[in-house]
C-alpha cells in the first residue's frame, strides 16, 4: 500500500494579489454604436495567468494569443460570471484595457476557487 503523502494545493489565498472588477455593459444613448459600463457587479481579488506557454502555438492557431486566465474564490451565490459580463484588471499591464468573459469552469483542482477564462475587447 502507498503511504499518504499531503501535496498542498495548486492555488492558495495567498496567490490572489491582482484586484478585477466586473462590469455590466449597456448600449449607448442616441445614434451612436458601442457600449459603455453600466454598472459594477462584483469585486475580487484574482490570480491572473496569459496564455500558457505550452498552448501557445494553439492559441496562435486560433487567434487567441490575447486571451488571459484568472482564479477567483468561488462567490457562491453573490456572483455568477456569465459570457455577458465583462472585467478590468487593477494593475499597471492592464491599465485601460477590458476583458469580456468567454468561458467560466469550476476549478477541479480546488472546488473553492473558479476560472474563467477572458477575451480583450479591441
Amino acid at each position: 500500500m502507498q503511504p499518504f503523502k499531503y501535496k498542498p494545493p495548486r492555488k492558495k489565498t495567498g496567490d490572489l494579489r491582482t484586484p478585477v472588477i466586473f462590469y455590466e455593459y449597456a448600449a449607448n444613448d442616441g445614434p451612436e454604436p458601442g457600449e459603455s459600463e453600466k454598472r459594477v457587479l462584483y469585486r475580487a481579488w484574482a490570480n491572473v495567468d496569459n496564455v500558457w506557454l505550452k498552448d501557445l502555438e494553439i492559441a496562435k492557431a486560433n487567434g487567441t494569443l490575447s486571451d488571459i486566465t484568472i482564479k477567483i474564490r468561488d462567490p457562491q451565490a453573490d456572483y455568477i460570471p456569465n459570457n455577458k459580463h465583462y472585467l478590468s484588471i487593477d494593475a499597471p499591464e492592464y491599465r485601460d484595457k477590458r476583458f469580456n468573459v468567454k468561458h467560466v469552469q469550476p476549478d477541479l483542482q480546488n472546488s473553492k476557487f473558479i476560472t474563467i477564462v477572458a477575451r480583450l475587447i479591441e
